[in-house]
């Protein structure tokens, strides 16, 4: 059964880096991003339109490489947490969560009784059709397993602290452009009222432990937010490095061709 590295790093205090798919699934895709250098990848159904068959093979696709399939829910409940992980996420990351209270029940939907209430199916897609016992199964389940929490709306950031301290989630993600709105700088990441919110959630994060996480839209962001404390860095999203690569340089040869 597959471990996590991930998870294991980022515990250690360590980095990682990634990137997230809003658009483009394809069976290459998984190795050409861990040809890229990402230890992870996020795929987002909240946004995309991603279904349970796709998200599936993209999944058994990660299988047998070093980069790990983390999935953005589109929504929270315990069905769709369940089926997810049944298919083989090794993390979720849920959207607009706003309490500790909220939180531990997120965390129950990823654990096996006693320690939660998620349904038992052995020698499937999650554990990667494993012939280890039942009780090894369950401990690899919950040893590999993230718990990932956006941090996007100001009932989130002004819960940040208890959020992080409940036993089982591992990651604050920073959702900058909802938190922007949330705290009504619509965009406005360098506004004084988002820089400190930022620096709430990294905070929360040292004192608890665990990993501050976000997504970068460009180069000197993630540096400012590695520099910041943030560990968990995905670098744009499929959309944007498209946008980026060809506009780029399409725009730079119609420049020369003139």
């Amino acid at each position: 059964m597959r471990a996590n590295p991930v998870k294991k790093q980022l515990a250690d205090g360590g980095t990682a880096f990634g990137t997230m798919i809003f658009e483009f699934l394809s069976p290459g895709l998984p190795i050409i991003l861990q040809n890229a250098g990402s230890d992870f990848v996020f795929y987002d159904m909240e946004h995309s339109g991603f279904t349970m068959g796709e998200i599936k093979n993209q999944f058994a696709l990660c299988r047998g490489l070093g980069l790990i399939p983390l999935v953005r829910p589109p929504d929270k409940s315990y069905e769709t947490t369940a089926r997810l992980l049944d298919l083989g996420a090794m993390g979720l990351l849920y959207q607009m969560v706003e309490s500790a209270e909220e939180a531990e029940r997120l965390v129950s939907y990823t654990r096996y009784p006693p320690h939660g209430h998620r349904g038992a199916m052995f020698g499937g897609a999650h554990d990667d059709y494993s012939t280890l016992s039942v009780p090894e199964i369950i401990d690899g389940a919950h040893e590999r397993t993230m718990v990932c929490v956006l941090i996007e709306t100001a009932a989130g950031l002004a819960n940040v602290e208890e959020i992080m301290a409940v036993d089982g989630v591992d990651v604050a993600h920073l959702g900058h452009g909802d938190l922007s709105l949330s705290l009504e700088v619509p965009g406005q990441t360098d506004h004084p009222t988002m820089k400190a919110g930022i620096e709430k959630i990294v905070a929360a994060c040292n004192a608890s432990g665990k990993t501050a996480a976000c997504l970068a839209g460009n180069r000197q962001i993630g540096k400012d937010w590695l520099d910041l404390g943030f560990r968990m860095v995905s670098y744009s999203y499929d959309i944007g490095l498209m946008l980026e690569a060809l506009g780029g340089a399409i725009g730079d040869l119609k420049e020369h061709s003139s």
